[in-house]
């Protein structure tokens, strides 16, 4: 016990820097991540935010625990020489002869460290054995590269040691793990996926936002490759910069806006491509004619809005919904 305590003494740094680092890296992610849940579950549920969340922090722990203390300072591993590559799989005989049963902490530390991401394999993403122990070998050798590289090439050599051990250890680990996934599996069976059939007419305020930002990053993507091409023609034909003004960086923005949020879903049952990825659509009951064209222009000028970056704009739809369950283009 006094080994493992000794042991486990010196990484208290690393999961502090986890710790700290997991509220920015959630927050940074939790749009994904809802956005992955919506599309996996269909709807959002407790016990898979929670273990998504989770599964943030381990990762986060797997790359402090691996990588850090970076070095610092003018001289040492790292800044003014490296560390040589361990490249025999047989080295920890030789380790068990020189240092006895010390040696042993650091192989099941090794082994246990990435059975949550075999785990996590296993369970949250739904992989199947040879899937999640190749992720846990494809982890394990990025980690290896990294410390063998000092960083890939941040720092001039190595500062820790590339383990070829490392590496076998890491990968029984993510075995381990998805064998423990697939063992309680059989006690207590995960929830069923969402089937492809599966779109939700009726989606809450937060599903919707999730839809809007997923449309918003397709809309900037396109914008910047229409602009891209536009320059480069611009470039290319002498004269073609009169046919270009500065309308466009207006017009192009919102022709692709209308696009996106108007005329695809008008031809996709209310789904916006973002809306179809969250399994959502904004068509909250069934409109012909001159209504159905009256509810999307009234959803254009709302969404419109908050797209031109009018920030009161989502408190306000956030109020209307939280008070009416619906959006104020729902009433039509």
């Amino acid at each position: 016990m006094g080994l493992i305590r000794q042991f486990l003494s010196g990484y208290s740094e690393n999961f502090l820097l986890a710790l700290a680092l997991w509220p920015v890296a959630s927050m940074a992610l939790t749009l994904p991540i809802l956005a992955y849940l919506y599309h996996r579950d269909g709807r959002l549920k407790g016990v898979s935010v929670v273990s998504t969340y989770l599964a943030v922090l381990y990762l986060l722990g797997l790359g402090c625990f691996t990588l850090y203390p970076l070095p610092s300072g003018t001289e040492g591993p790292g800044i003014s020489y490296g560390i040589p590559w361990q490249l025999n799989p047989l080295a920890f005989v030789s380790d068990f002869a020189r240092d006895g049963l010390s040696t042993i902490p650091q192989i099941v530390f090794n082994v246990i460290f990435f059975a949550p991401l075999g785990f996590i394999a296993g369970r949250l993403l739904r992989w199947g054995f040879w899937p999640s122990v190749l992720a846990g070998l494809a982890a394990s050798l990025c980690i290896e590269v990294a410390q063998g590289t000092g960083l890939f090439g941040v720092y001039p050599y190595a500062y820790r040691t590339a383990d070829v051990d490392d590496l076998i250890y890491n990968t029984s680990g993510a075995a381990l793990g998805w064998w423990c996934s697939a063992l309680l599996g059989r006690v207590l069976p995960p929830g069923a996926l969402a089937d492809a059939r599966d779109t939700t007419h009726s989606p809450g305020f937060l599903r919707r936002c999730v839809a809007f930002w997923l449309d918003s990053l397709l809309m900037w993507l396109i914008t910047l490759v229409i602009a891209a091409a536009a320059a480069l023609v611009v470039r290319a034909l002498p004269g073609s910069d009169q046919l270009v003004d500065g309308r466009w960086a207006i017009a192009l923005p919102l022709v692709v806006f209308v696009l996106v949020e108007g005329v695809f879903p008008w031809t996709h049952g209310g789904s916006t491509p973002g809306g179809s990825f969250v399994r959502m659509s904004c068509e909250t009951k069934e409109r012909t004619g001159l209504r159905r064209a009256l509810f999307y222009v009234a959803r254009l000028v709302v969404l419109g809005l908050g797209y031109l970056r009018f920030l009161m704009v989502w408190p306000l739809l956030a109020l209307y919904y939280l008070v009416r369950r619906r959006m104020p283009y729902d009433e039509l």
